[in-house]
């Protein structure tokens, strides 16, 4: 009887069912709501900050100085780190809840809370620092060219996420996690020849602790030029050597196929769309209720507040959009690494253990609205068609 990738990807799907597969579906369709909500908590703060006035209040007090007004990246400053704090300090609550409750509902989250406020007190101080210094930017190019300001925004934006890309393994990851050199093995040194054979610059895979944080199965080749690094989390490595293979081969497609810089491309080209639509919307929101939330101008750093309300509400509808692009980088990096790997039914295994926390079987619109990967039967899908253009050659494992 000849293969059927239909009917082996059937009898993948078939071994993740029961309870187990209606709340992995129920947790991921969960986080459809999340999206929406959080887009909704982002603009309900903020208008209510602005109906009460108290942002008009908060920027009137930072550009107040000992000896008359401040210099405008001063005022800006002094607004920005107070605002963001603030900010996220109303919208805790639901963090708490989707971020620490709801994951250990779902038996998702290894972290008691001390833990995990403490990681999370990490992650607001680094945001807070890296969107103040990005609204300073930002807002000197309105300042300097109040029209065509969106250009210098576009350019100021995507230099920052290209510094993050190249700093965040040395420098962001390790304040969150231990990262130590994967012992001697025979998973260390299939990873770092198959990096040999495809080029990539690195002699060394470290290992990180995720296990202390999360049950999830996760690997990267995260990093640019010199800080390119090879890493996977304890979880990972807990599952048999070619389904550790099978997802190293795909995270080693990514830096082949050079989906960072192009990613980079992808987001600056989508910055650039977000700002044109601020430097529209802007100023016909002020017009309407500048005068009503104490605003005078794009000049008052409180039109950060209006500014990401209408960024929130934008992003929403462009979720599909960046969806779209990272899921079609995922389906490149999954071929490249069935290619490398040769290991199908080792890369269907590992689709299928996601599963656990992602739905295995949406409908074609929903996996293309809402995932960012391929779903697990897509997934499977591909690697049994591969498997069925190889079958009969020796290597495959």
């Amino acid at each position: 009887m000849a293969f059927d990738p239909e009917l082996a990807t059937r009898a993948w799907m078939a071994t993740f069912s029961g309870a187990a597969r209606a709340q992995s579906d129920a947790y991921f369709e969960g986080g459809y709501v999340i999206t929406v909500v959080d887009a909704l908590i982002t603009i309900a703060v903020n208008l209510v900050l602005l109906r009460l006035g108290w942002l008009a209040r908060l920027s009137a007090w930072a550009g107040r100085g000992p000896k008359g007004p401040r210099r405008p990246w001063a005022h800006g400053l002094r607004f920005a780190v107070p605002y963001l704090l603030l900010t996220t300090a109303m919208a805790l609550p639901w963090t708490i809840w989707t971020s620490f409750v709801r994951e250990h509902d779902y038996g998702l989250s290894n972290q008691d809370f001390g833990a995990w406020a403490g990681e999370a007190a990490i992650a607001v101080a680094i945001n807070s620092i890296a969107l103040s210094l990005l609204f300073l930017g930002v807002h000197a190019a309105i300042r300097r060219a109040p029209r065509g300001w969106w250009l210098g925004a576009t350019a100021l934006t995507t230099a920052g996420l290209t510094f993050f890309v190249l700093v965040s393994p040395i420098v962001i990851q390790p304040l969150f996690n231990r990262y130590t050199p994967l012992p001697e093995g025979p998973v260390r040194a299939a990873v770092l020849s198959m990096a040999r054979a495809n080029g990539v610059p690195a002699d060394n895979v470290w290992l990180v602790d995720a296990s202390r944080q999360s049950k999830r199965i996760s690997a990267n080749v995260a990093g640019l030029a010199g800080t390119t690094r090879i890493a996977l989390n304890d979880n990972l490595l807990k599952q048999p050597a070619d389904e550790v293979r099978a997802v190293m081969a795909h995270e080693l497609g990514h830096y082949v196929l050079n989906h960072v810089p192009k990613f980079l491309l992808q987001l600056a080209l989508l910055a650039a769309l977000l700002f044109l639509f601020l430097a529209r919307a802007l100023p016909w929101l002020l017009a309407r209720f500048g005068a009503r939330w104490g605003i005078a101008g794009l000049d008052d750093p409180a039109i950060l507040a209006p500014a990401l309300m209408l960024l929130s509400a934008a992003t929403l509808v462009l979720t599909p959009v960046f969806n779209t692009i990272v899921r079609t980088q995922e389906i490149e990096a999954d071929r490249f690494g069935l290619n490398a790997a040769r290991a199908p039914e080792s890369f269907a295994a590992i689709a299928v253990k996601l599963g656990q926390y992602r739905k295995l079987e949406p409908g074609p619109w929903e996996e293309a609205i809402f995932y960012d990967h391929p779903s697990g039967h897509s997934r499977v899908l591909t690697a049994m068609r591969w498997k069925a253009e190889h079958l009969g050659e020796p290597d495959i494992r």
